[in-house]
C-alpha cells in the first residue's frame, strides 16, 4: 500500500506535461503553499498575467510563425528536498525552453544545480539570498545558464544599514530566522556594517526557528543591550509573531529588514504592530505611472483581489516573463541555450512595470556575478507598512520614479 502511494506521488510529480507542438514551453516554480506562499503565488500570478497578454496578442514571432507560451507549474512548498526533486524533473525534460521562479534561497541551492548541469536557462525571481549566485562565482563556473531578477540581499542589506544610520541610530540588534535566507541575510548585514564604517554597534545577534511564536528571550536580550532598532531577516509569519511580541512588551523600536516585511502574512498577522516597518522594495502597489496602473488593474481583475499578497513578487514575475519573451524573439528559437545567449545581450529595450530594461544581463563572468544580476540600487526604493499596505517611505523616491523613465542601462 505504502509503495503504491509513493509510486503514485512520484508519477504525479514527474508526469510529462502536455504541450502544443508549436508552443514555447516554460516552467514556473515556487512555494504555492506554506509560509512563503504569498511570494510564490504572487510571482506565479504576475508571470501568468504577462503570459496571457503575450498569448492574447498572438504569441512570440519565431521563424515566421507565432508561438504561444505554455506553462508547467511546480509547487516546491518552500522545501529544499522538494526543490531538488523538481530541479531533477525539469532538467530531464527534453523540450523545456526555460524556468522562471523560486522564492527560497535553500530551494535555489538544492534545485538549480540540476538545471545548470543540463544548461537549462532559468531566471530566478524573487529569491534574493546572496548564495543563489555567489555559489557559481565561488565555484568558478565558466558558462552559467542561471540569471537572477531580484534585488539581491547585498543591495537590500546595504539599504537597511543606510536607513539605520540615516535615522541616527547607533545601537541595533539583528534578529533572523534559521533558514539559508535568514543566515545569509545576517551575514550580509554584518558585512555592510563594516563596509559603512562600523557606525552601528550590534548589541545582540539572535536566531529563531521557523514555526516559533514566542521570541521573548531574544527580544529581552536586544532590549537589555540598548538596541534602538531591530534589523530583521526572515519570512512573514515568524516576523509577525516578533512584532506582536514587541508590542506586548511595550517595545517601540522600529523594525527595518528585508523585503519579506512587505508580505501579506506579515502585514495581516502583525496588524497595527507591523505599522512603520521599513523594507526595500522593487515595486509598490500604487498606480504612479500608466504602466503601473495597467498592471495593477489587470492583476486585480484577473485574480479577483483588491490587494496583491506580495506586489514586488508579482511585478518581478511579470517583468521576468517579458524579458524571457524578448530573448526568445531575439534568438528566433525555443532552444534554451540560444535563449541564454540572447539574455546576455538583449538588443531591444523591454518595457516592464518596474523599469524599462536595457541590457539587464551581460555575458557571465565568474569574477563578477553582477553580470547575471538584473537589479541595481537605483531601481529599489524603501517601503513602509501603513494601515495594512506598503507605501513609499520616502516621497522623494516616489517622485523620482514618476519623473524618470526608470531606465537602467548596463554596459555591455
Amino acid at each position: 500500500m505504502k509503495k503504491t502511494l509513493i509510486a503514485t506521488l512520484l508519477l504525479g510529480l514527474f508526469a510529462a506535461p502536455s504541450f502544443a507542438a508549436d508552443a514555447i514551453k516554460i516552467a514556473i516554480t515556487g512555494p504555492f503553499s506554506g509560509g512563503s506562499a504569498p511570494m510564490g503565488t504572487s510571482m506565479r500570478d504576475g508571470a501568468k498575467l504577462a503570459i496571457s497578454e503575450i498569448n492574447a496578442a498572438g504569441g512570440i514571432s519565431v521563424g515566421g510563425k507565432k508561438m504561444k507560451i505554455e506553462v508547467v507549474e511546480r509547487d516546491d512548498e518552500g522545501k529544499n528536498e522538494r526543490g531538488a526533486l523538481i530541479g531533477q524533473e525539469l532538467a530531464s525534460m527534453g523540450d523545456l525552453s526555460g524556468v522562471i521562479g523560486t522564492v527560497n534561497t535553500g530551494v535555489v541551492l538544492a534545485g538549480d544545480k540540476h538545471l545548470q548541469e543540463k544548461g537549462i536557462t532559468k531566471i530566478i525571481t524573487p529569491a534574493a539570498g546572496s548564495a543563489s549566485m555567489t555559489q557559481w562565482s565561488k565555484a568558478g563556473v565558466k558558462d552559467l545558464s542561471i540569471f537572477r531578477f531580484s534585488a539581491n540581499d547585498g543591495i537590500q542589506s546595504a539599504m537597511v544599514i543606510e536607513e539605520a544610520i540615516d535615522r541616527k541610530f547607533t545601537k541595533v540588534a539583528i534578529l533572523h530566522d534559521a533558514t539559508n535566507y535568514g543566515v545569509s541575510g545576517r551575514d550580509d548585514l554584518l558585512e555592510q556594517i563594516k563596509k559603512q564604517g562600523n557606525k552601528l554597534q550590534v548589541v545582540a545577534t539572535e536566531k529563531y526557528n521557523i514555526g516559533d511564536k514566542d521570541m521573548t528571550a531574544q527580544l529581552l536580550r536586544a532590549k537589555a543591550g540598548g538596541a534602538q532598532a531591530i534589523l530583521l531577516w526572515g519570512i512573514g509569519p515568524e516576523m509577525a509573531a516578533l512584532a506582536n511580541g514587541m508590542a506586548k512588551m511595550g517595545m517601540k523600536e522600529p523594525l527595518i529588514g528585508g523585503w519579506t516585511l512587505s508580505m501579506s502574512n506579515f502585514i495581516d498577522n502583525a496588524g497595527k504592530s507591523g505599522d512603520g516597518a521599513l523594507m526595500p522594495q522593487t515595486f509598490i502597489e500604487e498606480p504612479i505611472t500608466p504602466k503601473a496602473k495597467s498592471f495593477i488593474d489587470g492583476y486585480h481583475k484577473a485574480y479577483g483581489v483588491s490587494r496583491m499578497a506580495s506586489p514586488m513578487s508579482a511585478a518581478q514575475g511579470y517583468d521576468a516573463v517579458y524579458i524571457f519573451a524578448a530573448a526568445v524573439k531575439q534568438a528566433q528559437s525555443d532552444d534554451t541555450h540560444k535563449i541564454k545567449e540572447a539574455l546576455e545581450d538583449l538588443k531591444e529595450p523591454v518595457k516592464g512595470v518596474i523599469a524599462t530594461w536595457v541590457h539587464p544581463f551581460t555575458k557571465w563572468d565568474p569574477a563578477n556575478e553582477q553580470t547575471h544580476e538584473a537589479f541595481r540600487r537605483e531601481q529599489v526604493v524603501m517601503g513602509m507598512v501603513k494601515d495594512g499596505r506598503v507605501v513609499f517611505a520616502n516621497e522623494a523616491e516616489k517622485q523620482r520614479l514618476i519623473k524618470s523613465a526608470t531606465e537602467v542601462k548596463k554596459g555591455k
